[in-house]
């Protein structure tokens, strides 16, 4: 084509592309969204936590009723950094005061693991939405978030996906727990649902040299040609698809040799295609749709393992800080009576009632006191860190970070025996276990996968039928040789498209297509290894119920092992009590000596941390037996709407 007569069509793409940017960027013009930084205020009256308001995902995700909707994208606003105002109630004096339920609903409201975990809900409902227009599934997460330092966050463990399309490499990412998913969601190919509308119009004009004048009677031939072309298609899920197409076309000329001048073309075509064998039915083409409504139920599971475990872990932490601050009150007890002492026995040195050695003795012994108290005051307050780390979103606060934990609820006094025989406890965790759950429904995606990759077996039939109608239309040109010669056609394009929508001359055309690959070894690997994947999932459920079982036999004996610990440790604590008791009073009538007393004392501080240590491991023996059986959130009575919400809205009962 000639530059100077293709420069004007450039020019009118240009154009259009640069109108289509400015709309563009018209459209996606973003609502403002609140900041979620806090402002800088003075240390002394900077609150610990304003919560930050933002927009739902379910708000994000109702469709709209404008058009251009579909072509406008939707920002999800910043993730809120605030605290809850919940931790605002529980400071006094400078100190927080936190219960059990207070750390387990502020984790709920504010640990990120589950801030983390709340977004692959979204994300599954997103899937759901993608494999309804015939996308493929992107999969979703199905793994534990265990970022929260502290605790033994039971449960916790490395993220994985599932119901992901196999469209991917195989090999070391295609699966997790040694269990393979390469050929998940295979079968035949799936075209989209959503209707597509394909337009192409232009205008051209074209000047030729010609070297024989009788061609068209001029020696250069110029014409002028436009088009005006639509298409249609649609897909549907039972393996059907529809194309109409309607072409249009004006053709005018200088020639002197050309019939018509201009002459007009019209044509409308309708065709319709459904498979016979491979891609029949609903099944393999709404097999995408299925997997993420099962991924979308596994994701709800996996949101649940995510709940479990943060509060597993915080319930471990809690406990953790328990016996960090008892063990500093038993050190702080321990300093105090070693400064007593020491007092004491330079005031009879003075009355030489005891040798200098006694002294010095008292002395070595309230420097190692002190530092096992420095070693009690550390650790407190690195358990004190990591559960404020735990139950806020943010620590940038001067004042918070340095904020004193003070635990309101301490170990029970009373050890209470569990009377729920070992099946019983077995049968509820094969029940409610997240594991099993998820598993279980893994299984029908595998299933499902089955099925659509025996399909993908099948030849390629298609029957199809289309019909088609054409109308012409045209002026007679005036410079051709004979103009008189009579003509039927209609001279306008109202005319040829009368003719092309009127079955004046129609074209009928039915038919079947068939494809056989043979020998058909791609697909017959694939199908097998569907198969094949299967039974290993199979395998791998039955070995998650060996699991469990042991673990809840396991969580059993260490609940019965702990209560048997803080029994023994609580006599001697008793034991070293009284001891001490008898030592005191020895040293206050002067029968006894200053270093026996000191040694009762150690004695005692001793058997009371033990008896802490004990106890701490029979709560978390307790934790462990819950989350073993499944009964975690039952226990505690936590809501998993309120940790999807990320606000406790229920009055549990302290």
């Amino acid at each position: 084509m000639n530059r100077s007569i293709a420069s004007p069509a450039r020019r009118i793409q240009a154009v259009a592309a640069i109108l289509l940017m400015q709309a563009n960027l018209a459209l996606a013009v973003e609502p403002p969204v609140a900041s979620t930084v806090p402002q800088q205020m003075p240390a002394a009256t900077a609150p610990l936590e304003t919560q930050q308001s933002s927009i739902p995902f379910a708000q994000l995700q109702h469709p709209s009723r404008n058009p251009i909707d579909a072509y406008r994208g939707k920002t999800v606003p910043p993730p809120s950094l605030a605290n809850s105002i919940r931790l605002d109630t529980l400071v006094r004096d400078g100190k927080i005061y936190l219960s059990l339920r207070d750390a387990i609903d502020l984790a709920l409201e504010n640990n990120l693991d589950i801030v983390i975990a709340r977004y692959n809900l979204p994300i599954a409902q997103m899937d759901i939405q993608r494999t309804r227009a015939g996308g493929s599934v992107r999969g979703v997460n199905t793994g534990v978030v265990s970022g929260t330092p502290g605790g033994g966050g039971a449960g916790a463990g490395a993220g994985t996906g599932a119901g992901g399309t196999s469209s991917g490499a195989g090999g070391a990412g295609s699966g997790a727990s040694g269990i393979v998913s390469s050929t998940l969601g295979t079968g035949t190919s799936v075209s989209s649902y959503d209707p597509q509308i394909n337009a192409n119009i232009y205008t051209d004009h074209t000047s030729e040299q010609l070297t024989n004048f009788q061609v068209e009677g001029v020696s250069i031939y110029k014409f002028n040609t436009s088009q005006a072309n639509v298409n249609y298609n649609q897909a549907f899920p039972t393996g059907s698809s529809l194309q109409v197409s309607w072409d249009n076309s004006r053709l005018t000329s200088n020639g002197i040799y050309d019939y018509f001048s201009p002459s007009y073309s019209s044509s409308m075509q309708v065709v319709a295609q459904q498979h016979l064998l491979a891609g029949f039915g609903l099944g393999p083409n709404l097999r995408f749709l299925r997997i993420a409504r099962t991924n979308q139920k596994i994701s709800d599971i996996a949101f649940r393992a995510q709940v479990i475990a943060t509060v597993t872990q915080i319930c471990d932490m809690y406990w953790d800080l328990v016996n960090a601050y008892d063990n500093e009150q038993v050190g702080e007890r321990s300093v105090a009576f070693a400064n007593d002492t020491l007092a004491t026995s330079r005031k009879q040195l003075e009355l030489q009632a005891i040798p200098e050695m006694d002294v010095l003795k008292a002395e070595g012994e309230l420097a190692v006191r002190e530092q096992n108290l420095t070693v009690a005051r550390t650790n407190l307050e690195l358990q004190e860190l990591y559960m404020k780390n735990a139950i806020t979103r943010t620590l940038d606060n001067p004042i918070l970070e340095e904020m004193p934990v003070v635990p309101v609820d301490h170990i029970a006094s009373k050890i209470e025996a569990i009377a729920e025989p070992v099946p019983d406890m077995i049968a509820a965790a094969l029940r409610d276990r997240t594991e099993l759950l998820e598993s279980s429904l893994d299984l029908q995606n595998r299933e499902l996968s089955r099925k659509t990759a025996r399909n993908a077996l099948l030849p390629s039939l298609d029957m199809y039928g289309a019909y088609v109608g054409t109308g012409a239309a045209g002026t007679l040109n005036s410079k051709y040789f004979n103009p008189n010669v009579p003509t039927t056609l209609p001279s306008s394009f109202g005319g040829a498209l009368q003719n092309a929508l009127d079955n004046t001359s129609p074209e009928y055309r039915v038919g079947l297509s068939l494809s056989i690959p043979l020998r058909n070894r791609i697909a017959k690997a694939d199908q097998y290894r569907t198969e094949l994947e299967y039974r290993q999932s199979q395998v791998y459920l039955e070995e998650l119920k060996k699991r469990i079982r042991i673990e809840v036999r396991n969580a059993r004996y260490a609940l019965e092992q702990g209560a048997s610990r803080v029994s023994a440790a609580r006599k001697a604590r008793d034991l070293s009590q009284r001891t001490f008791d008898i030592m005191q009073k020895e040293q206050k009538l002067g029968a006894g000596s200053n270093q026996q007393a000191l040694a009762a004392e150690h004695d005692l501080a001793l058997a009371e941390s033990a008896l802490v240590t004990a106890e701490t491991a029979y709560e978390k023996a307790r934790i462990e037996v819950r989350r073993a059986t499944g009964s975690v959130l039952v226990d505690y009575g936590i809501s998993i709407a309120d940790a999807k919400a990320g606000v406790v809205e229920a009055d549990h009962s302290r």
